[in-house]
């Protein structure tokens, strides 16, 4: 079967692999589409960073370079494995593309996304979306009756900003300011306002990102460059700030930025993956005694996200931009998104 494989900084090939089939508690899926995350981009741009290596290959997996790249996808499950219950042959599912250990004390206490050994199928070995067909292990695998395939594809990064609306604590009628405008910022946008969030003040420069941002949501978008952004938000909010901020940029001044918009006691959740060490004035913090909480992925959050979208709360085809082949993925997925990165939010790849 043809599989988009990661070997190395800006080198992805499409080619020819073994097709897997599934062993006991497994089904195969036949991936109808799989979306292009900020993640691959980096592992293409400056990898391998998640993507294991010889020298150091997945504990859980034994994977290393070069590997099958893709998580964002769903699928129609082809085969199912001894054992399985509540999945036919025919279903259609969206996967949590995740391996774990089950053993470690986050898996225990139901928080597997921050397992120890934690490993994302797409990025740390064989299996991931990029592919024709891949296997996981049947827990994973969520039923998504009466959503297209391309709703489909949307559902694992809308989890992502579901999870971080969830985790910020966010009460009903409060007021969240979002930190980016891109792929992840729009989906924490769309996701606080299906959660119930009074008022949603996207931040963001780009002015291709920012007519994005209504559309996910938004009831205000602040331009750093044009305005002093904690105190726009302050004027916004009757001089409180913010009771939730979310980072979604990886940017040091824009993390500054989020926690000076954030009310005294109120709290700051990053939700960016981060490409180098963040230096960061901690008093800023203290002074205010803001909370700044990490959000990675989702845990137990699929189901509810799925209804999301089913019910029409949440409308995710509007984050899609682009639908190419499997063989266009470097030209058309991976470099459109490089060089016209303001210009697109999700591009689906279809194996």
């Amino acid at each position: 079967m043809k599989a988009a494989r990661f070997h190395g900084r800006g080198d992805v090939r499409v080619e020819d692999i073994p097709e897997p089939h599934p062993g006991s508690g497994q089904v195969q899926v036949a991936v109808e589409w799989c979306g292009i995350c900020g993640t691959d981009l980096h592992e293409f741009l400056d990898g391998p960073i998640f993507a294991p290596t010889d020298a150091a290959p997945h504990p859980l997996t034994g994977g290393a370079v070069p590997i099958t790249l893709g998580h964002e996808f769903s699928g129609v499950i082809a085969e199912v494995g001894q054992g399985v219950t509540g999945l036919s042959e025919g279903d259609r599912v969206v996967v949590e593309p995740y391996d774990v250990c089950g053993t470690c004390v986050a898996c225990r206490d139901g928080r597997y996304n921050i397992c120890r050994e934690l490993g994302f199928i797409g990025l740390d070995g064989d299996q991931g979306g990029f592919a024709e067909r891949m296997v996981v292990d049947a827990r994973w695998a969520h039923r998504i009756d009466g959503l297209t395939p391309e709703q489909g594809a949307l559902v694992e990064p809308l989890a992502v900003g579901y999870h971080a609306a969830k985790l910020s604590g966010l009460e009903r009628g409060g007021t969240a300011a979002v930190f980016g405008s891109g792929p992840i910022g729009l989906v924490t946008a769309a996701a606080l306002r299906a959660t119930g969030a009074g008022q949603v003040i996207v931040v963001e420069p780009a002015d291709a990102r920012k007519a994005k941002a209504p559309g996910a949501g938004a009831d205000h978008v602040l331009d750093p460059t044009e305005v002093d952004v904690p105190e726009a938000i302050r004027e916004l909010t009757g001089g409180r700030g913010a009771d939730v901020t979310f980072e979604c940029a990886g940017i040091d001044q824009v993390l500054a930025s989020a926690v000076a918009s954030t009310k005294p006691g109120g709290t700051c959740v990053n939700v960016s993956i981060w490409g180098h060490p963040a230096t960061f004035d901690v008093n800023s913090l203290v002074f205010s005694e803001i909370t700044l909480v990490g959000s990675l992925a989702y845990a137990n959050r699929h189901e509810e996200v799925i209804e999301l979208i089913r019910s029409g709360t949440v409308d995710v085809e509007q984050f899609i931009t682009g639908r190419i082949a499997l063989e266009d993925i470097v030209d058309q997925g991976f470099r459109e998104l490089i060089d016209h990165k303001e210009s697109n939010v999700k591009i689906l790849v279809h194996p």
